[in-house]
């Protein structure tokens, strides 16, 4: 971490190529992200949000730039290690919770360090518990997704986000696919968990409601932050 910040970006561009052309889902993006702090990136649809967020968490590499995530430079990362700094520092909450149907509620909690619990300094299974608990579902732990609401298989992805207490956690529209209450309830919990851990939270969303609640707001538009109006006298 340099400075104070948990997230540092320079430069950062992303291109794909279509046809004999390419586009350009980012363009030139320097941004810092301090420890503890929420940030909501906002912008329209194809404005180059969820690149950003996939740049960040390491899911994606850029074709310009670069990213340091936790004072380290995650471009020098290679395969296992770079695996395994995501799995340690970042947490992921994703619109479509991506939970296992087959899996209960605790054991989905569990499932990103289950091949590593014997090498863990905590239990697993009580740490999962522990966060379910944390999260108002203690007693839906045996519960199968398909058993639980929509708001209720979201705290579990949030949960499992949290499992390794990481230094951030990004979340891409995870409000997208609930109904407008239990999505503010999902950003209450959010921001709940980020004051309480001091973890820092990444929070990718087209809702003006939702990004009320971060401590800053990032605008994106055409891959690009727009500049921040001057505050108000």
């Amino acid at each position: 971490m340099l400075n104070g910040h948990v997230v540092i970006t320079e430069g950062l561009t992303k291109e794909y190529p279509l046809g004999l052309s390419r586009v350009v889902a980012l363009h030139e993006v320097s941004l810092t992200i301090g420890q503890g702090e929420f940030l909501a990136v906002v912008g329209p649809s194809g404005s180059g949000k969820t690149t950003l967020l996939n740049l960040i968490g390491t899911l994606d590499v850029p074709t310009r730039g670069r990213v340091l995530v936790d004072g380290v430079d995650v471009s020098t990362l290679k395969g296992n290690q770079l695996a395994d700094f995501r799995r340690a520092k970042i947490g992921f909450v994703f619109q479509l919770f991506n939970l296992i149907p087959v899996f209960t509620a605790l054991e989905n909690v569990m499932l990103p360090l289950l091949p590593y619990r014997r090498g863990l300094p905590f239990k697993l299974e009580a740490r999962a518990r522990e966060l379910l608990a944390q999260i108002g579902l203690e007693g839906r732990a045996n519960h199968l997704p398909g058993q639980l609401s929509g708001g209720e298989q979201q705290r579990v992805a949030i949960a499992r986000a949290l499992l390794n207490s990481p230094k951030l956690i990004l979340a891409d529209e995870p409000t997208g696919n609930v109904d407008s209450t239990t999505g503010q309830e999902m950003v209450g919990l959010l921001r709940r968990l980020n004051r309480e851990t001091g973890v820092t939270l990444v929070l990718v969303t087209h809702n003006a409601a939702i990004a009320a609640q971060a401590d800053r707001v990032v605008h994106l538009q055409d891959g690009q932050i727009l500049p921040q109006p001057p505050p108000n006298d």
